[in-house]
């Protein structure tokens, strides 16, 4: 992953941010996090990044998306920037503790690049998300 782009996090919950930014950083990755409460924050904050009169951003972005979120849930979100223009080229990594497969299948048709499953022990969730910023770390990663 390149070091100038921002990594957002939609995540509702506080304590499980604060434990994958943590633990990103652990794993040598640098780069700009970004969090967002619930579905339409980071609707909206892409939307604005995004604006319909410019080419390009400034910046590149990886979004790693929560299913269970208020206002507006993880599918919608994922639906939405899979189906617009400019922000479909965003990388998507849904990080959710839903294991079950229709929703992992769905993820997946909707364009998600990876689904990972939060564990729910802590320090298989912490490994796990370490394990995830040592991946993003890599030079040259593109997911689709």
């Amino acid at each position: 992953m390149k070091k100038d782009t921002v990594i957002l996090i939609a995540e509702d919950e506080a304590g499980h941010f604060e434990l994958v930014k943590r633990n990103l950083w652990l794993s040598c990755v640098g780069n700009e996090i970004l969090h967002f409460r619930d579905g339409q924050e980071i609707l909206n904050f892409l939307q604005k990044e995004f604006d319909p009169q410019d080419q390009e951003p400034d910046r590149s972005f990886i979004l790693l998306l929560d299913i269970r979120m208020p206002k507006i849930d993880g599918h919608e979100v994922l639906r939405r920037v899979k189906s617009d223009r400019k922000l479909k080229k965003i990388p998507v990594i849904m990080l959710t503790t839903t294991s079950d497969t229709k929703e992992i299948d769905l993820c997946y048709q909707l364009g998600c690049g990876f689904y990972m499953v939060k564990p729910v022990d802590y320090t298989r969730f912490m490994d796990a998300v370490e394990n995830l910023g040592r991946f993003l770390s890599l030079d040259g990663i593109r997911l689709p």
